[in-house]
């Protein structure tokens, strides 16, 4: 098969089609192997778009936030952070650092842009705060935040309190003025506004510490980091409310200065790569239903989760792109979100099963699990556009038939008012009073994980696919498609390890005919 598209030969976009956990890095993963294959002398560069340390994956064993996924594949020549992301100093040396030990080079590949924004402990602070405020002021349900103060720094970015990774390039002074402030106003914030008890603002730093040293275990096992590294009771100042300023600056800037070799310029490199003919593939940190516009609020992301965020990011003229939009086999969702299709996973026997499995990257909590929802992703596909389709973990929907013997899948929405719809509600009061719609097809209980082929598949899993993509389809061009190039499959996840994948997908349009 040819993974090279001759249109857009060397530049893929991954992205997610659903609410994020779809398995994007394993996504980049096996288009960098897929790309080696065709061609062995064919270098690539990893370029991570938004978001910060709140996107999970796995590289060389361990469990990463910030760094792009190509990070454990040696034959990535680059791995560029563009100027959409924010991130912390201390994050990019806590998940580097380890790899470096393991042999992974990191440092030498590694290419943050200039104009990427600094977090820092003052975010992660805001962040507890703002879920403080919005429970214990205002009486509102939790969002559920991970805590590691990725809107609160996009805020600094809107408010024009921005501090570049360029001012580590500069006078030390310049970064600590800068800083000052932005300590300031985080206590005054926290103080004045969020109204956070003495109590509570102990706390935030109780959590930190339990979160940071929980991520980072293994490396403190190793020995790698001391546990102190992670004590963030240490920055707090005599008097509630205060920090210890001249330890946090002195604990960025060192942390910075570390980086110095790594800032610089992502927009020439990226520039050079494609002049040069070598494929660089984005990784997008989260999915369509999260876009800070386009999502179900007030549950998104704080910055943008479609293609075009790519040159925005990475600050390069706009062109051709492969743009792979993957989900998995059936729904999950963390947080606080409406799921329409959920399924209870105390009691429902496929719910039991998923919900053993389904454990978010970045923070530990088990996520929600329910049926595939076609409306959503066929939404997405409207709207956001992709060429290809990647659809993870369909051997994990295997059960004994005994136990159950049919499986759904979320066709249409019902309307309060008994009107069937296809579109998803831009209003998230109407969105929750939808019902879904479901079409029940029969299960299978054939072990997926060790098949290659398409047409090795119990006809069971055939026809399940055929109808995912089929509804997706549906949902997506409600006028109809006879005119319209549809997305093709790229492959379907069988299996977590490499090469689990089934690539001999039928084209689409006679994939969704075959009844």
């Amino acid at each position: 098969m040819n993974f090279l598209n001759k249109s857009c030969p060397n530049l893929f976009s991954v992205i997610g089609i659903s609410m994020g956990d779809e398995g994007k890095g394993r996504v980049v993963h096996e288009i960098l192997d897929q790309i080696k294959i065709q061609d062995r002398n064919h270098p690539t560069s990893v370029i991570k778009v938004n978001g910060g340390a709140n996107a999970g994956h796995t590289a060389a064993g361990l469990k990463l936030n910030l760094l792009p996924s190509g990070v454990g594949n040696p034959d990535v020549e680059n791995l560029m952070i563009g100027s959409g992301v924010v991130a912390d100093p201390r994050k990019f040396l806590w998940e580097a650092d380890p790899l470096e030990s393991r042999g992974i080079s990191v440092f030498k590949r590694l290419l943050i842009d200039e104009k990427v924004q600094m977090s820092d402990l003052t975010h992660r602070l805001l962040d507890l705060a703002w879920e403080n405020y919005r429970v214990k002021q205002l009486g509102m349900e939790s969002r559920g935040s991970t805590g590691r103060g990725i809107s609160p720094a996009y805020c600094d970015e809107t408010g024009q309190w921005q501090i570049f990774y360029q001012q580590f390039l500069e006078e030390r002074t310049h970064f600590r003025l800068a800083l000052k402030g932005r300590i300031q106003r985080a206590m005054d914030t926290i103080r004045s506004v969020c109204k956070v008890s003495e109590e509570d603002w102990l706390g935030f730093f109780s959590i930190l510490s339990t979160a940071e040293s929980r991520a980072n275990k293994q490396a403190i096992e190793e020995g790698i980091f001391n546990q102190d590294e992670f004590d963030f009771q240490r920055f707090m100042g005599k008097d509630p409310f205060t920090l210890n300023f001249d330890l946090i600056e002195e604990t960025y800037w060192n942390a910075g200065q570390r980086l110095v070799s790594c800032i610089g310029d992502v927009r020439n490199k990226f520039l050079q790569n494609k002049t040069a003919s070598k494929s660089i593939v984005a990784e997008f940190g989260q999915a369509y239903w999260l876009d800070k516009r386009h999502g179900f609020t007030p549950n998104v992301t704080a910055s943008h989760t479609t293609t075009s965020e790519l040159f925005a990011s990475g600050g390069f003229p706009v062109q051709a792109v492969s743009t792979i939009g993957c989900c998995k086999a059936y729904d999950t969702k963390v947080g606080t979100h409406h799921f329409l299709s959920k399924i209870d996973h105390e009691v429902h026997p496929l719910g039991q099963k998923l919900a053993k499995m389904e454990f978010g990257t970045s923070t530990g909590r088990q996520r929600m699990v329910g049926w595939f929802d076609a409306v959503e992703k066929g939404n997405a596909l409207r709207y956001c556009g992709f060429d290809e389709l990647v659809i993870n973990k369909l051997d994990a929907l295997s059960i004994d038939k005994e136990i159950l013997a049919e499986i759904k899948i979320c066709v249409a929405y019902k309307k309060a008012n008994g009107e069937v719809t296809k579109d998803v509600p831009r209003q998230e009061g109407m969105r929750k009073q939808l019902t879904p719609v479901y079409e029940s097809l029969p299960s299978w209980s054939e072990d997926l994980s060790k098949i290659r082929s398409f047409n090795e598949f119990p006809e069971e899993a055939k026809n399940y696919v055929r109808r995912m993509i089929s509804s997706i389809i549906e949902s997506a061009y409600p006028q109809g498609f006879e005119h319209i190039e549809l997305p093709k499959v790229r492959f379907l996840g069988v299996g977590p390890n490499p090469g689990q994948i089934i690539s001999d997908i039928p084209p689409t349009k006679e994939l969704i005919k075959i009844n």
